[in-house]
């Protein structure tokens, strides 16, 4: 899901863009051959599935970041709040990288590793996933910002995102014993945070419906208007954060001893 978001909010502004730089096409490839990948790896959860359309996404992201703080820096007046706001935006590549982390580590534990990046991979996918959240809430903030919050519901998604990355990250380091209540609060939020996803494409279709000409000219609000394609990152990370705490040292112990983990 978050690869399908980078990917469709990657060809919309890179189409805005005119495709000016053939680098501009990389996302793209990269976004698509990682959900092709997460896709193939759905179908078939038996087979391992590859990791190189995951890493290539990590490498991409990160090439990406580069070039787009290299646009911020290169523009008159550098870092500034004007090129923050208009110039290529610093959260879509980091996006693209965190897709593929996230598709990585589902391999990972689609394999029974016990652990990622020497933690215990419930503590490591939360923690990665509440760091994601973090950071896409701020960058809905910055662009919110440069809208005025105009309408209060542009507040949701810079209030409710980091309290649930806040939980999350609290529940996924607590000793388990110690955080039943706190890990049940925090999957209400990811919940909460998930259907919010889901009602951000509904309002940016309305602001997309309300510019001049409305959804009659689509070919000019798409492109101008609120992204569609944003929204549903809230909403792919809020399951990735539930999936960690599913997987987490607090999940139900079978009757030989083994983990039994949540669906």
């Amino acid at each position: 899901m978050l690869a399908a978001s980078v990917l469709s909010d990657s060809a919309l502004e890179h189409y805005r863009g005119g495709f000016e730089n053939p680098g501009m096409f990389a996302p793209l490839a990269s976004a698509a051959l990682a959900l092709a990948g997460a896709a193939r790896a759905a179908r078939r959860p038996a087979r391992p599935a590859s990791p190189l359309p995951f890493g290539a996404a990590c490498a991409v992201g990160a090439a990406g970041l580069g070039f787009h703080v290299y646009n911020v820096l290169r523009r008159p007046g550098g870092l500034s709040w004007a090129n923050l706001f208009y110039a290529a935006p610093l959260g879509a590549p980091a996006a693209l990288s965190l897709a593929g982390l996230l598709g990585l580590a589902a391999g990972k534990v689609g394999r029974g590793a016990p652990t990622l990046a020497r933690l215990p991979r419930g503590r490591a996918l939360g923690l990665l996933t509440a760091a994601g959240l973090a950071g896409t809430s701020l960058e809905a903030a910055l662009l919110h910002f440069r809208g005025a919050y105009h309408n209060p519901a542009m507040w949701l998604p810079v209030s409710l995102p980091p309290v649930g990355a806040a939980l999350l990250a609290a529940s996924a380091t607590r000793p388990p014993a110690a955080s039943p209540r706190l890990e049940r609060l925090a999957q209400v939020w990811l919940a909460a945070t998930a259907w919010l996803g889901v009602a951000g494409v509904a309002l940016h279709a309305r602001g997309i419906a309300r510019q001049m000409g409305g959804w009659r000219n689509w070919s000019q609000n798409v492109l101008s208007g609120p992204p569609l394609p944003a929204p549903p990152s809230f909403t792919a990370l809020a399951l990735a954060g539930r999936a960690a705490l599913a997987l987490g040292p607090s999940a139900r112990q079978g009757r030989d001893g083994t983990q039994r983990e949540a669906a």
